[in-house]
């Protein structure tokens, strides 16, 4: 009974990354007008699985930092009652802010479920590991991204007016595409699935660590079922936070989507080599905010409202995650 409860909802939780998560890699398409909506979503369902399946090589340190292993005592990390409730936990917390539009982040989710089912379960928690391995990027990769989009931007609008690049985005009105900005399209497209790449690369073994208790599901099984589960949440469920993501944070042009994508990929797929639990989404959301403050098209409500999600995120992550202990805990 509790090993189809964990494969339940580890599976939800994988579906509701999928639908909060899998569209923010391809949103600058989206926004600046290089393709439809089922296009980028297409695009991004297809890379997203290739860096899932990719994470069976390149992120076994995550796997293990998200067992809850050295976070709370070992005995409980062991325990299927807690992986059941930690899934749950973070699972409710992504569905609802999916339902309501908010990109958050599904890393920040497992955090707070991991302390929530600990402390319900009456563990210590290691505060030290909590604020080195988790908390340390969490909250860095942001701001990192925010200054290095800044930055990088200012780098390529000066080269882009050497090529003579003056491709614009449909908002701005259609303009004749010269040869250099026919290719910067094409590296559009490629930046955007290299962000879905390391999506997939760094948010899937995350989920699968918590499959690992389930008898005769090992390392390959985990990472083929969550990846599948994310694909089809960002099929079905990711048109809310579509929207608010390639729409309603800052308006873009394919030069400034691409440099977000850039800068989105390098800090994910660096952290994952590292083992680093940073979240995509504060990543991706930190570049657009960066692309918006420099180019003076932020909009700041809608920025202001992704900051109080985050806020929110660990703290309703945690209790939800101690309410899910106490309700699997009779199983």
């Amino acid at each position: 009974m509790l090993t189809t409860i964990i494969l339940l909802v580890v599976a939800g939780l994988a579906y509701a990354n999928g639908a909060n998560d899998n569209f923010k890699g391809v949103a600058t398409l989206f926004g600046s007008g290089a393709t439809n909506y089922r296009g980028a979503l297409n695009w991004a369902t297809a890379t997203t699985f290739l860096g899932s399946m990719t994470a069976l090589v390149l992120a076994g340190k995550l796997l293990k930092n998200f067992s809850g292993r050295g976070l709370v005592i070992d005995s409980l990390a062991a325990e299927p009652n807690y992986v059941a409730a930690v899934a749950l936990g973070a699972g409710l917390t992504v569905l609802l802010a999916t339902r309501i539009g908010m990109p958050i982040s599904t890393t920040h989710s497992l955090v707070g479920a991991l302390v929530g089912a600990g402390w319900a379960a009456g563990s210590q928690v290691n505060l030290r590991k909590l604020a080195a391995d988790f908390f340390g990027p969490l909250l860095a990769s942001p701001l990192l991204a925010i200054a290095a989009t800044a930055a990088t931007y200012f780098l390529f609008q000066a080269f882009a007016r050497r090529l003579g690049i003056v491709r614009r985005n449909r908002s701005q009105g259609a303009v004749a595409a010269s040869e250099p900005a026919a290719a910067l399209d094409r590296l559009h497209f490629l930046s955007a699935g290299v962000v879905s790449f390391a999506r997939g690369l760094n948010d899937t073994p995350k989920m699968a660590a918590l499959l690992l208790l389930v008898p005769y599901v090992g390392g390959a099984a985990s990472v083929a079922t969550v990846g599948t589960a994310i694909a089809i949440g960002g099929l079905v469920s990711a048109r809310k936070v579509a929207e608010l993501m390639s729409r309603k944070i800052t308006q873009l042009d394919h030069g400034q989507g691409l440099t977000a994508n850039l800068i989105t990929g390098a800090v994910v797929i660096a952290a994952s080599n590292l083992g680093l639990p940073v979240s995509t989404t504060h990543v991706s959301c930190g570049a657009l905010f960066g692309i918006g403050a420099v180019t003076r098209q932020a909009r700041w409500d809608t920025i202001l409202k992704i900051f109080v999600a985050w806020i929110a995120t660990l703290p309703a992550a945690a209790a939800l995650g101690a309410l899910g202990y106490r309700l699997v805990g009779g199983f």
